[in-house]
């Protein structure tokens, strides 16, 4: 079992910033076209995150064109993940914010920021 943790720990980027669930959360995501690889930018608000080590994940939503929500789900850790930047810090009591689903309009992207004194 060492060895599977050894290169587990091998995996694990460092460069990653801590930010917990309300955060809002842009990333830059590695998209392959064709034979081109070009960055897609997502931003959104962490709605859950789950896992530990290399199995760390977490899940951003965003309201698109028309009203609709977007959710994707990323590993904290994967190779596909160009950057990951904290635009804002949310202040919440839940540990998943799934309650934001059914909100509508600016509803869905109000959460309170986080003063720093």
């Amino acid at each position: 079992m060492d060895l599977i943790k050894m290169i587990e720990q091998q995996q694990l980027k460092e460069d990653v910033p801590s930010f917990s669930v309300g955060d809002t959360v842009r990333i830059q995501i590695k998209v392959i076209e064709g034979g081109k690889e070009r960055l897609q930018a997502f931003e959104g608000i962490c709605i859950s995150k789950s896992g530990s080590g290399c199995n760390e994940m977490f899940t951003l939503r965003k309201i698109a064109s028309h009203g609709v929500g977007v959710e994707r789900t990323f590993p904290v850790h994967s190779p596909r993940l160009g950057s990951l930047k904290v635009i804002k810090y949310g202040d919440v009591r839940r540990a998943k914010l799934y309650y934001l689903r059914g909100k509508v309009g600016k509803a869905a992207t109000r959460v309170k920021e986080k003063r720093s004194n």
